[in-house]
């Protein structure tokens, strides 16, 4: 089912690990009074036994979790002008899934490289740093190309507050 064009839009937050897409939605979502979701929290029973025993998700393990995102992407666009999810996203086949039938959604793509996100990653408090995480999460994102036209980008090689103001500035450009 296609979801029919509106004035509400979601915002699908993507990025490798420690790229702030948690923050930066929270800090979003207050300055616009936007919904906001962990996409996270809508893995199935199945795929956080299977991580709580440290095995990693593959393609098979992720769709129902990107459906579940997708369905709830739609229903938060019924009921809010501007709604968020945070959602790696890494590849260009999870972002074909979440955004099927529905024009009202976008990616704000949190771009930043291999350094920065380490060093973020390293400085977090109460937080089990793996470096191979995050080689890992490099290795699987499949960057945006222009073929995807829907994916905005936000550099964060800069302040969390400048990372918020430009996304902001994004999301009112988009909605325009």
């Amino acid at each position: 089912m296609k979801t029919p064009a509106s004035s509400n839009h979601v915002f699908v937050l993507m990025g490798v690990s420690g790229s702030g897409k948690s923050a930066v939605a929270n800090a979003v979502a207050h300055q616009l009074k936007a919904a906001f979701m962990d996409g996270d929290f809508l893995h199935p029973r199945e795929n956080i036994a299977k991580m709580a025993e440290g095995h990693p998700l593959n393609d098979d393990d992720r769709k129902p979790w990107l459906r579940a995102i997708n369905d709830a992407a739609f229903a938060m666009q019924r009921t809010n002008t501007v709604s968020l999810i945070v959602c790696s996203a890494l590849k260009k086949c999870y972002r074909d899934i979440l955004r099927e039938g529905n024009e009202n959604l976008s990616f704000i793509y949190l771009k930043g490289d291999y350094a920065t996100i380490e060093t973020r990653l390293r400085a977090r408090k109460a937080h089990f740093f793996k470096p191979q995480m995050l080689v890992t999460q490099f290795e699987t994102l499949e960057e945006p190309g222009s073929d995807e036209g829907d994916v905005l980008v936000v550099d964060i090689n800069q302040t969390l507050d400048e990372v918020v103001r430009d996304t902001v500035t994004t999301i009112e450009g988009a909605i325009k």
